[in-house]
């Protein structure tokens, strides 16, 4: 049986590792330990670990992936987050963001833009006051 010791250290290095944790790892890891051992050894071998694919090419395939599906705002974010960290640009992100509204329509775009101002701190042009 794993102690919550080894528990504690394992969330810790999916922290160092991935710049994040979602409560979902949270959770699992406290109450289904081998499940989540499971689950992330599949997202290392599909996410983390250095393939063919660069970290920020993942990144922002999550970022728009994760729009698409229309994720949780804070999920967005996490991967733009790390996104930018991997070095990719705040346009880049933008533009893995954009790439979801034609197949996935205006209302996932919208979460994902929210997602990306909220991180990268962008606000808009306010119309001019009537006159």
């Amino acid at each position: 049986m794993d102690t919550e010791g080894q528990k504690q250290q394992y969330i810790d290095e999916m922290v160092a590792k991935r710049g994040y944790v979602l409560d979902y790892h949270k959770v699992l890891t406290k109450h289904d330990f081998d499940f989540m051992k499971a689950t992330n050894d599949l997202i290392d071998v599909a996410y983390l670990n250095e393939r063919v694919l660069h970290r920020k090419t993942k990144e922002l395939i999550f970022v728009a992936t994760l729009t698409a599906m229309r994720a949780s705002k804070s999920h967005i974010e996490s991967h733009v987050r790390v996104a930018l960290e991997s070095g990719a640009t705040p346009e880049e992100v933008l533009q893995a963001i954009e790439i979801v509204m034609p197949e996935a329509g205006v209302v996932a775009f919208q979460a994902g833009l929210e997602a990306w101002q909220a991180v990268v701190g962008a606000d808009g042009i306010e119309p001019s006051p009537p006159r």
